[in-house]
């Protein structure tokens, strides 16, 4: 036993060095698919084996729609042409509705913001993400970023999970509890469309039915990379990604 803490305390803690350099270390990703040429046939397999419509067919390539994917890879798996696979995480990315200029946060907010994280009826896995923030390796503290329990001190509203019916007042009443200026993440295929739950009795098409949402990042879950960029975009330190989208997100009034 005193060998391993001796060990443990010759042995310093690796942290990534995103956001200054790109980290290309196995595992921290499973990628997204990224669409491309395919030809009619194969196309329409592809979209009939996928099960949230993240995949359509438009002149003679495949678009996928990423806050619909749930990383099942249906799409890459069984099938004799599958989709070009992307093994990245600069997935977040604005809302149709509120645009690149509503994103950023003020410039006094870069340097340290504050996150309130509800849970809207997620599964675990995207919560679990979320989590390893805090922990050495991605240290989300280096950056400026520290969670908070209560919205009266909230800038930023992480929420995971699709929004189901006995959270909505809930999500509501946080969002209206926190100062302005303020602003969400909708972190994981649930939170950005529904997912698979959507639609159904018991929730809708993702979080901007019930609160305006800034920034969406995809994934099921996404990695904490992922959801790392999504708050450097919020806080203007990162640029959102670009999709074709067929999701009519962050329609709700503001």
């Amino acid at each position: 036993m005193s060998n391993w803490v001796w060990r443990g305390l010759r042995t310093p803690v690796s942290t990534t060095r995103y956001p200054a350099a790109p980290d290309e270390t196995p595992g921290t990703s499973p990628g997204l698919p990224r669409g491309g040429e395919i030809s009619p046939t194969a196309g329409a397999d592809l979209v009939a084996r996928c099960p949230t419509g993240a995949l359509t067919v438009a002149g003679g390539r495949i678009v996928v729609e990423p806050a619909r994917c749930v990383h099942c890879f249906r799409c890459v798996r069984g099938v004799d042409r599958g989709v070009d696979w992307e093994a990245g995480y600069a997935w977040a990315s604005a809302t149709a509705a509120v645009g690149r200029s509503r994103v950023s946060l003020d410039r006094a907010f870069r340097g340290s913001a504050h996150i309130l994280v509800v849970d809207a009826g997620d599964c675990g896995a995207c919560l679990s993400e979320v989590k390893q923030l805090n922990n050495p390796y991605y240290n989300m503290h280096r950056l400026g970023f520290f969670l908070t329990p209560t919205p009266r001190h909230a800038d930023i509203l992480i929420v995971v999970g699709p929004g189901t019916a006995n959270m909505r007042w809930a999500l509501r009443k946080a969002y209206e509890a926190m100062p302005t200026p303020k602003r969400v993440l909708a972190v994981g295929t649930c939170a950005s469309s529904g997912g698979v739950f959507t639609p159904s009795f018991a929730s809708g098409a993702g979080i901007h039915e019930i609160l305006p949402v800034d920034v969406t990042v995809p994934g099921s879950p996404p990695p904490p990379l992922a959801i790392l960029h999504g708050l450097l975009v919020v806080t203007g330190r990162a640029a959102p990604a670009t999709w074709p989208s067929s999701v009519a997100l962050g329609s709700v009034a503001r």
